[in-house]
């Protein structure tokens, strides 16, 4: 046996030292790799739970996103860029009326859907969006739906890239905005045009009116014309018929009014019976005047509505545009001027407007002014012009005239300013003045001359007082308040006034003829109208019109007039008086024809109370001079 040598003792000792040293070194490494495992697991574990959370989320926030839809009723779309193919919801495809499965994938299925005005817009933002000209992409636009009717939507979007950086797909909602764009229009509509006839209002009619000034700053040749329109006697209507009739006439006016323009003119209502033209582009005056004609002969003709038919004339002031214009009101100041100085020629006609017209407007505004404060400063008088019989020659009563005593202009006649006090609503104060007066003087003219047949006093009532709602209550008053006799009180209303307004007239002459109070008809003659109406209406005296007076001496045809009127009124036991007898000529004509009654400038002029005085202290007008003077 051999015995081991020291040195293979130290050999196996530093072995085994080197062995122990590599396994303590691998079991560090082992312990070292194994934290590092726990560590990655745990690093892995975090990720993968982060991950879990932004997947949780992003889920949450797809789910958020198709509730949010589904609730704002919206639908989705995922347009794919690289294949053109784009994925619809069903709520998309259910806002144009398709099921699922009747709509492809195409993008040229919404393409080719959109309103043709409204492609080019819209394919331009969705350009600006990919091109980054825009942050997101928004578009209103039309859309076909599967009836073939358009639909307002909003489509909303944004494009995503992919890792390479070019945008690979584009994502967004639909939305209907058909409710809200109409709600908008109607807006619009309110605010630019006229809720009644459909018509532009004042507003979109100015608007429309400065283009054509700007217009005409840059072509100087370049004329165009405001015609001013308002119906005449419209108030009538709406009295006589009620405001829906009234209404209805409004918007066949307003469809006949609009035939007659070109598709370049503007045919605009301002309100109650005012309508405004502005006609474009016109060579002279005279292209504005025969629209102005035409439109008369147009209006002419009856408006059938329902049960009534109706006919209405309309008077026209007319402007033509010249370099002194600076402002569109300035422009509609002086057609609304010629229109109204039309109406104080006889309305259903037209006038051009000039300066005069407008100097003259200044003068009529200073006496409007004037006129308010008449009343207060007592410058009204009332004159009297003696009513005649024609057999004795007798004053019967008197005719009461009012005058203005102007402090600059002097004594102003009724024409002269009863039309300015009908407008601006001061006759109704007016008129109650002068019957108050009419009646105090009337009861101290029957006491100072007593007699069997006591006097009459007339009194015109102008048409505006008339259709007062407390016009009976007021006359009731002014009869307790002066003790008048209602029987020696008659109230004249001129034929055209009874015409005109028939129902509520004929209504409101009962509950006068009911006071006891007398109801002359003036003017009569001038209404053109069948005399059939007379016995339907409680009237006393028939005064006949001057202008067939005028005439009777010269003219056998008026004198036969006259005479059938006589015949009637005696047959129907009503008096008559002849009015505006100036000769002897025309007074024996009338006696030959029985006339009983007569009054003018022959017997008297209108005068004060004192020189009416002084013919009643003579009992009796002759036949051989005036007895006063104007």
């Amino acid at each position: 046996m051999i015995k081991p040598s020291i040195y293979d003792e130290s050999m196996f000792f530093y072995l085994l030292l080197i062995s122990t040293t590599l396994l303590f070194y691998a079991i560090l490494l082992l312990i070292r790799y194994r934290r590092e495992i726990e560590r990655k697991s745990n690093e892995l574990a975090i990720a993968n739970e982060q991950m879990q959370l932004e997947i949780s989320e992003r889920i949450r926030a797809e789910e958020r996103y198709a509730l949010a839809a589904r609730g704002a009723n919206d639908g989705l779309w995922d347009w794919n860029l690289k294949t053109n193919k784009i994925y619809f919801s069903s709520r998309w495809k259910s806002m144009i009326g398709f099921r699922d499965d009747e709509l492809g994938d195409s993008i040229n299925e919404w393409f080719n859907r959109v309103y043709p005005d409204d492609i080019q817009k819209f394919k331009k933002d969705i350009t600006d969006h990919l091109n980054g000209r825009i942050p997101h992409f928004e578009n209103e636009h039309r859309l076909l739906n599967k009836y073939g009717d358009y639909l307002w939507v909003l489509s909303r979007g944004l494009a995503v890239k992919n890792d390479e950086g070019i945008y690979a797909r584009m994502a967004g909602s639909l939305t209907d905005i058909t409710g809200h764009k109409q709600a908008e229009e109607k807006l619009i509509q309110n605010a630019f045009y006229d809720t009644l006839t459909g018509l532009p209002n004042r507003a979109l009619f100015i608007d429309r009116l400065q283009m054509s000034f700007a217009h005409r700053k840059r072509h100087k040749d370049y004329l165009f014309a405001v015609l001013f329109l308002d119906l005449d006697r419209f108030k009538n209507i709406n009295d006589s018929f009620g405001h829906i009739i009234g209404d209805e006439l409004l918007i066949l006016v307003g469809e006949r009014l609009k035939s007659l323009v070109r598709p370049d003119d503007t045919i605009a209502r301002f309100g109650g019976d005012e309508f405004v033209m502005l006609i474009e582009d016109i060579k002279e005056v005279g292209d504005a005047t025969q629209i102005a004609e035409r439109i008369n002969r147009e209006l002419v003709e009856p408006f059938h509505l329902k049960h009534h038919k109706l006919y209405i004339n309309v008077t026209i002031g007319i402007t033509v545009s010249n370099p002194e214009y600076q402002q569109p009101e300035e422009i509609l100041r002086d057609a609304d001027t010629a229109m109204y100085n039309a109406k104080l020629r006889g309305k259903a006609c037209y006038l051009i407007f000039d300066k005069n017209m407008h100097i003259n407007a200044m003068e009529l505004l200073e006496l409007e002014i004037d006129l308010r404060h008449a009343l207060e400063r007592k410058e009204f008088l009332v004159y009297y012009q003696p009513i005649i019989s024609l057999e004795s020659r007798d004053i019967i009563g008197f005719e009461a005239l009012v005058r203005w005593n102007h402090p600059k202009r002097g004594i102003l006649l009724p024409m002269e300013f009863i039309p300015l006090a009908e407008e601006t609503g001061l006759i109704v104060s007016l008129s109650l003045w002068i019957i108050s007066e009419a009646c105090q003087q009337i009861l101290i003219w029957q006491e100072q001359f007593p007699s069997d047949s006591p006097l009459i006093m007339s009194v015109n009532v102008s048409a505006k007082h008339l259709a007062h709602k407390d016009f009976i209550s007021q006359i009731k008053n002014i009869l307790k308040e002066t003790g008048v006799d209602p029987n020696h009180l008659a109230f004249e209303i001129t034929e055209n006034n009874i015409l005109e307004n028939s129902e509520y007239i004929v209504s409101l002459m009962s509950q006068l003829r009911a006071l006891n109070i007398k109801i002359n008809i003036d003017d009569f003659g001038t209404g053109y109208s069948s005399l059939s109406y007379l016995s339907q209406l409680p009237i006393h005296t028939l005064k006949i019109d001057k202008s067939f007076i005028d005439r009777i001496s010269r003219n056998g045809n008026d004198a036969e007039i006259v005479q059938s009127i006589i015949n009637m009124a005696h047959n129907m036991k009503i008096n008559v008086v002849a009015e505006g007898v100036e000769k002897a000529e025309q007074m024996r004509k009338l006696e030959g024809l029985q006339c009983q009654y007569a009054q003018g400038f022959f017997f008297s002029y209108p005068v004060n109370s004192n020189e009416a005085e002084k013919l009643l202290a003579n009992k009796n007008i002759h036949d051989n001079k005036l007895i006063t003077k104007r």
